[in-house]
């Protein structure tokens, strides 16, 4: 049995796509649910406390996710891509 250890490089527009593609379902959940309970607030106050909840499902949710599953994607071999 042979094995060949090709050499990858990371795809950073591919990383970007793949997390634009995870984040914006979360963004948008989050949206939905924190405006109608910040009717009156100013759009700094609304953004100070959606921010910290999105990176934290991005830092422990979305990234790890894309990590995993995505890998070979985000890494292709050189002269892949």
């Amino acid at each position: 049995m042979s094995t060949t250890n090709a050499a990858t490089r990371f795809s950073r527009p591919r990383f970007a796509i793949l997390v634009l593609i995870g984040v914006y379902p979360v963004i948008t959940a989050i949206l939905n649910v924190i405006l109608p309970l910040t009717g009156g607030w100013t759009i700094w106050q609304r953004t100070l406390l959606i921010a910290p909840l999105m990176v934290a499902i991005m830092i422990w949710g979305v990234i790890p996710v894309v990590q995993k599953y995505f890998r070979s994607f985000i890494n292709p071999a050189i002269g892949e891509a």
